[in-house]
C-alpha cells in the first residue's frame, strides 16, 4: 500500500481524523515517571496503546527524543508501533530541508532507520530538496506550506512578484505539491489548525492532497473551523493533538485519560464534517 493509501484505510477502519503527536518532556510526566528520561519510551508507548484504535496516525516528534539522548527509545517505539499497531501510520515530524547527499542520509534516517511512513520537510531550498526522500515509492512526505505560529507570516504571507498572478508563497508550495513536485502521489502539505481560511484556500489549490494539521488544543486552533476547511472525501486531514492528549492526567490514571481525550477529540472532528 502507498502511504496515502494506508492513511484512508486507517481513516476507514477507525473513523477518525485524529492524529496523536508524541511529544515526550519528562518533566510532565505523571508520578513515578516524572524527570526520568529513560522512560519516554514507556510513556509513549502506553499513550499509544491506550489511543491506538481511535487515530488516523501517530507523530513522534523527532527532537523530544533527541534532546533526551532517546533515539533508541524512540527505534523501540517505532517497532512496537509496528508490530502492535502495523494499520496505524506513523509521521515522523522532524523537518528536514536539506539537499543532495544530505537529504538521502536524512530519507535514509526517516524511512530506513526509524521506519517511519513518512516525514515533515522544510520545501524552501526546493525540490531538490524533496527528491530523495520520493525515491522510497511506498512511504510519503508533507511539505510544510502555512503553519500555525504567528512568525509563520514573515515568508509564507508575502507575495511572489515574479511569478505570474503574484501568490502567496504558501500558496505556490501548495501548487508545486498539487502538481509537478508530486510525481508518485506521495506528498501532502503541512496547514496550522490556527489559520482556517488559508486551510480552505490550500484545499482549493490542492484538493487530492492529505492535509497534516497541527495547533488544535493546547496551540489554540478551532477543531470544529479546521475540519470544515479542509474536509474532502477522498483528500484525508490529518488533526494533530500533543499536550492535551498526552498530559490530560499527572496521574498514574495518564493513559486512561489520555484515552478519554482522544476519544472526546475524535468525536467532535467526526461531528464537524460537512453533512
Amino acid at each position: 500500500m502507498t502511504f496515502l493509501q494506508r492513511l484512508q484505510a486507517a481513516q476507514q477502519r477507525h473513523g477518525s481524523m485524529l492524529c496523536v503527536g508524541l511529544d515526550p518532556e519528562p518533566a510532565r510526566f505523571p508520578a513515578g515517571m516524572k524527570d526520568n528520561a529513560a522512560r519516554i519510551y514507556e510513556f509513549c508507548a502506553r499513550i499509544v496503546d491506550a489511543t491506538g484504535d481511535l487515530v488516523i496516525a501517530f507523530k513522534p516528534q523527532i527532537a523530544y527524543f533527541a534532546a533526551h539522548r532517546a533515539e533508541e527509545q524512540l527505534e523501540q517505539l517505532m517497532r512496537h508501533l509496528r508490530a502492535n499497531w502495523p494499520q496505524v501510520p506513523v509521521i515522523l515530524d522532524a523537518k528536514r530541508g536539506d539537499i543532495g547527499s544530505t537529504a538521502e542520509q536524512y530519507a535514509r534516517e526517516a524511512f530506513e532507520r526509524y521506519g517511519a511512513d513518512a516525514v515533515t520537510l522544510s520545501p524552501f531550498m526546493g525540490f531538490d530538496s524533496v527528491q530523495p526522500y520520493l525515491k522510497f515509492p511506498d512511504k510519503g512526505a508533507f511539505l510544510l506550506c502555512r503553519t500555525s505560529n504567528p512568525g509563520g507570516d514573515d515568508l509564507q504571507n508575502q507575495r511572489l512578484a515574479s511569478i505570474e498572478g503574484q501568490p502567496l508563497l504558501y500558496e505556490h508550495v501548495a501548487k508545486l505539491a498539487q502538481g509537478p513536485w508530486n510525481l508518485n502521489g506521495q506528498l501532502g502539505l503541512v496547514v496550522g489548525a490556527t489559520y482556517p481560511a488559508e486551510i480552505e484556500r490550500v484545499r482549493a489549490i490542492a484538493p487530492t492532497l492529505p492535509l497534516l494539521i497541527p495547533g488544535v488544543g493546547a496551540q489554540g486552533g478551532d477543531a470544529v473551523a479546521t475540519v470544515r476547511a479542509g474536509w474532502r472525501e477522498d483528500a484525508p486531514i490529518v488533526v494533530n493533538s500533543s499536550r492535551s492528549i498526552l498530559y490530560a492526567s499527572s496521574g498514574v490514571d495518564f493513559a486512561e485519560a489520555a484515552r478519554d481525550a482522544a476519544e472526546k477529540m475524535r468525536q467532535t472532528l467526526q461531528d464537524a464534517r460537512p453533512l
